[in-house]
């Protein structure tokens, strides 16, 4: 089945096709209206005027009125007839002048989808427009991108500048890292709440020297009321 199908056409030969096509198209328009031209002029000539036009019962009638016969010579058709016959003609004509018409508006619709189709120095030109334009866009985003990292950039090191210099009365160096810094805060403020709990919890001056005397009092009557037992 596949192999009864008949091979595609070469470009070379559709193209050739696609010429032919124009050229009968565009002779067939010229003739028939050229025709159309010239069996108006030869039916005025005919006719004697504008009652060559007139439809052919009319005609009749008028031929009857004024007492002319049908036919004029046994060689010749009536004028009706040939009336008649003009205009089948030039109907038939102007069928084929837009018969051709729509013949070529399908060439140009043909011609267009091959262009489409088959035109590929085109389509490479148009893809590489629209890489180019790819390019130039990415490449203005990098730069943006670019921008703005230098703009972080220079944040950050004034925020850290700020950062260090607010921070120097509570760390000894000035260049230590976050974690550092944060670590070493924690340090002074846990040794600063281990201070002041030992101050809450000694005792008060005044108190030593009380408890100190008591035992010393104790300790001197012990001895003076062992002599006065014994007498």
């Amino acid at each position: 089945m596949a192999q009864q199908r008949a091979l595609p056409q070469s470009k070379e030969t559709l193209l050739q096709s696609y010429n032919k096509r124009l050229k009968d198209d565009v002779k067939s328009i010229m003739d028939n209206f050229t025709e159309i031209i010239k069996t108006a002029k030869s039916g005025r000539k005919a006719g004697e005027g504008p009652s060559r036009w007139l439809e052919p019962a009319v005609w009749i009638q008028l031929a009857s009125l004024l007492g002319c016969t049908a036919i004029e010579d046994e060689t010749q058709v009536s004028r009706a007839t040939q009336g008649e016959q003009d205009n089948y003609e030039m109907h038939v004509r102007a069928a084929n002048i837009v018969r051709a018409g729509e013949s070529l508006m399908k060439l140009v619709s043909d011609l267009k989808q091959f262009l489409i189709l088959n035109d590929f120095p085109s389509v490479n030109e148009a893809i590489d427009q629209r890489n180019q334009q790819l390019r130039a866009l990415q490449e203005e985003c990098d730069r943006k991108l670019i921008a703005l990292r230098d703009e972080i950039s220079i944040d950050l090191y004034e925020l850290e500048e700020e950062y260090y210099s607010s921070s120097s009365s509570l760390c000894e160096a000035n260049d230590l890292p976050l974690c550092e810094a944060y670590w070493r805060l924690d340090l002074d403020t846990d040794s600063a709440d281990g201070l002041s709990a030992l101050v809450l919890a000694s005792p008060e001056p005044s108190a030593g020297p009380l408890q100190a005397a008591a035992p010393a009092h104790s300790h001197a009557g012990g001895p003076g009321a062992g002599p006065t037992e014994h007498a």
